[in-house]
C-alpha cells in the first residue's frame, strides 16, 4: 500500500467512524433513555483520557507543560469549552430531537458558516466562488428542512436549530485551536479540549454518575462511540494528513454524513426521500468546493 493510499484510507475511515458515532448516539438518546447531557459529559471526559494517555505513552509524558503559558490555558479553555463541549451539545441535541442523518448534515453548513465568519472578521468581501458556496448550502437546507414547502418544517423545529448551533460551534471548533496544534500536536489538544469540555459540561448540568437503560445492546452503542466513533476517528483522520494535504483528507472524511445517512435509514427506520438527499448534496457539494481553493 502506497502513502497516498493509506492516507485515503485513513481519511474515509475516520469519517465513517463519525458517522456512525450519530447513529449510536441517536440509538442511545431516543431508544436507551441516556440524556444528551450525559452522554456528552461521558463521551468528552472518557475520549478526552484515552486521547491524552495515548499521547503521553508516545511523548513521554509530556501533556502538561502546554498548560504553562498564560496564552495556551485560555485558548485552551476557550476551545474547550466554547468549541468542544457546544459542538458536542449542539450536534446530540439536534440528533435528540430529530435523528442522526439530518443533524449531521446541517453540522455540514460549517464551511459556509466559517466563510461568513472570515468576510465579517477580515471585512473582506466573499469571492464569486464562496459566495456561490453559501448559497448553495443555504438552497440545501431549505431543501433538507421544508421539502420544498415553506409553510412547514420537515424535521422538527428544535433539531433544525440545535443543528444550526452545531454548525456555527463546529466553526470555532475548527477556526480556534490553528495556534495550538501547529505549536504542540493535534492528539494533545484535542485530547485536552474534550476533558476540558466535558468537565465544564459536568459542572454545569451535573449529569450524574448513570443514565439510560444498560442492556449489551446499549453497552455496544456506548463502546463505539466512545473508542470508534471518537478516538479512532480523530486518530485515523489526524493520521491521514501525514499521507495526503488536510484539504483533501477533509473532503475524504465529509463521507460521515453519507454514512450517517446509510445507517440511520437501514438500522433505525430513519425516512430519507428524494429531497432530503438533493438538499444534502447541495450542502456537501460545498465543503468539496470550498476544499479546491
Amino acid at each position: 500500500m502506497t502513502d497516498r493510499q493509506r492516507g485515503v484510507l485513513f481519511a474515509v475511515s475516520g469519517g465513517v467512524f463519525w458517522g456512525g458515532s450519530g447513529v449510536a448516539g441517536q440509538y442511545l438518546l431516543q431508544d436507551a433513555g441516556f440524556t444528551t447531557e450525559w452522554l456528552v459529559t461521558a463521551r468528552l471526559v472518557l475520549a478526552g483520557v484515552i486521547l491524552l494517555a495515548l499521547d503521553a505513552a508516545r511523548h513521554g509524558g509530556e501533556i502538561f507543560r502546554v498548560w504553562h503559558s498564560r496564552r495556551n490555558c485560555a485558548e485552551l479553555l476557550f476551545f474547550g469549552v466554547c468549541g468542544m463541549m457546544f459542538v458536542s451539545y449542539s450536534y446530540f441535541a439536534s440528533i435528540r430531537y430529530g435523528n442522526a442523518a439530518a443533524a449531521t448534515v446541517l453540522q455540514y453548513l460549517m464551511p459556509a458558516m466559517i466563510v461568513l465568519y472570515t468576510a465579517l472578521r477580515y471585512r473582506r468581501w466573499p469571492s464569486g466562488l464562496e459566495l456561490f458556496c453559501v448559497l448553495l448550502a443555504l438552497a440545501g437546507t431549505v431543501l433538507l428542512v421544508t421539502h420544498g414547502d415553506w409553510r412547514t418544517l420537515a424535521i422538527p423545529l428544535p433539531a433544525f436549530l440545535w443543528g444550526l448551533v452545531a454548525a456555527v460551534t463546529g466553526a470555532i471548533y475548527t477556526l480556534s485551536p490553528k495556534r495550538l496544534i501547529r505549536a504542540w500536536r493535534a492528539p494533545l489538544i484535542v485530547g485536552w479540549g474534550m476533558l476540558v469540555g466535558g468537565a465544564a459540561m459536568a459542572a454545569a448540568t451535573r449529569p450524574g454518575l448513570w443514565s439510560g437503560c444498560w442492556t449489551p445492546l446499549s453497552s455496544l452503542a456506548f463502546l463505539y462511540l466512545i473508542a470508534f466513533g471518537s478516538v479512532a476517528a480523530f486518530a485515523l483522520y489526524l493520521g491521514s494528513t501525514k499521507y495526503i494535504q488536510p484539504s483533501e483528507a477533509g473532503v475524504l472524511a465529509s463521507v460521515e454524513p453519507l454514512t450517517a445517512i446509510v445507517l440511520s435509514v437501514a438500522l433505525l427506520g430513519a425516512s430519507f426521500g428524494v429531497l432530503d438527499l438533493l438538499g444534502s448534496v447541495c450542502i456537501l457539494a460545498t465543503v468539496v468546493l470550498l476544499a479546491q481553493r
